[in-house]
């Protein structure tokens, strides 16, 4: 069964465009456990452009479900990991120009510096996950860095019209089937949407889909309880033979 991580980010990026207390991620977060969710996801990125160190030490102490830190790989975010100890740590690419996170991370030619990382973080027995675009060959790299979890990117998924999205859900689905064939877990998102999540919740063997900017941008007309329990409700019922 498909489980679901809310990405509170830009509960975060509203309290920061005024440099205020609210709202709070914090608080906010326990709304989206009574809607379902079955963890909280978070980035801290480097420039702490939504998310802070203080929002991390509320969480850890706070939530119900899980909490998944995604972050850099950094000596200053291995710091903080292991002072916070989350539930699993994501590690994703980090441009201080982008507006979100733009693909999955360069595996391969990154590999010295994750190895040296991810020994780190494995010897804290935390479960590590890595962001990734749906190809082999990266996924291949993930599993020897040892990290038991990769992350597929879902983004091109999200984004490309009706022709190219029947060949990015194949890329995704052959990816899972591989991935899991060569003994990681496999997590995925980015992107998704109450109306393209169907496809991707109906393919075997994900273990939880990571969703933020639509559940939040719904729960604005429904509240985040609401929006979470909708997007739950498609995430465990989706339409098999239905692709937006």
């Amino acid at each position: 069964m498909t489980s679901l991580g809310v990405n509170i980010d830009h509960i975060a990026n509203v309290r920061e465009a005024r440099k205020t207390n609210e709202p709070d991620p914090v608080k906010i977060s326990l709304l989206a456990e009574l809607g379902g969710a079955d963890g909280i996801t978070v980035h801290l990125r480097e420039d702490r452009r939504h998310i802070q160190d203080k929002d991390l030490k509320l969480l850890k102490n706070t939530l119900v479900t899980s909490l998944n830190l995604e972050m850099a790989a950094t000596e200053e975010m291995f710091a903080i990991a292991k002072k916070i100890n989350p539930s699993m740590i994501t590690l994703v690419p980090e441009k201080r120009e982008e507006i979100t996170t733009e693909g999955g991370l360069d595996v391969i030619n990154n590999f010295d510096n994750l190895s040296h990382h991810i020994n780190k973080f494995l010897a804290l027995d935390i479960p590590i996950s890595v962001f990734i675009d749906p190809i082999f060959e990266q996924i291949q790299a993930v599993k020897k860095l040892n990290a038991s979890f990769i992350e597929l990117h879902t983004g091109s998924y999200a984004t490309s019209k009706m022709n190219n999205k029947v060949i990015e859900l194949a890329k995704i689905k052959e990816s899972v089937h591989f991935a899991k064939d060569i003994g990681l877990n496999v997590n995925a998102g980015h992107g998704l949407t109450y109306q393209n999540v169907e496809p991707i919740a109906a393919i075997g063997g994900i273990s939880e889909l990571n969703i933020g900017h639509s559940i939040i941008s719904r729960s604005l007309s429904v509240g985040l309880k609401e929006a979470v329990k909708e997007m739950k409700y498609l995430i465990l019922n989706p339409r098999k033979d239905f692709i937006c």
